[in-house]
């Protein structure tokens, strides 16, 4: 329990000095389980159709009833999300994470 909530402190101070992090914040369809996913934009993404932007596909599960997610962000080349889509569950804002962690 405690070396748990040291990682999401930890995860704070990393997440605003980590420039290759992508983090997605979803909550389980389910069961409402809250769940933080790193992307590494240098070997996570994919080149888009265009070859102007970048597709991220991520199988996320949650640790409470181990549903499975798929995530889908599309970026542009400046990795700003464009527009997203998940199925099984929604995304979170990273504030709605925190608060639903209890952080």
């Amino acid at each position: 329990m405690i070396w748990r909530r040291v990682r999401e402190l930890l995860a704070g101070r990393i997440l605003e000095s980590d420039p290759d992090a992508i983090w997605l914040y979803v909550q389980c369809g389910r069961c409402g389980s809250p769940v933080a996913v790193r992307a590494d934009r240098r070997y996570d993404l994919n080149l888009d159709e265009t070859g102007t932007g970048y597709v991220l596909i991520k199988e996320i599960m949650d640790d409470r009833c181990f549903r499975l997610m798929r995530a889908e962000v599309h970026l542009d080349a400046q990795y700003q999300v464009i527009e997203r889509t998940i199925e099984g569950g929604r995304f979170l804002s990273p504030e709605e994470y925190q608060q639903l962690r209890g952080v």
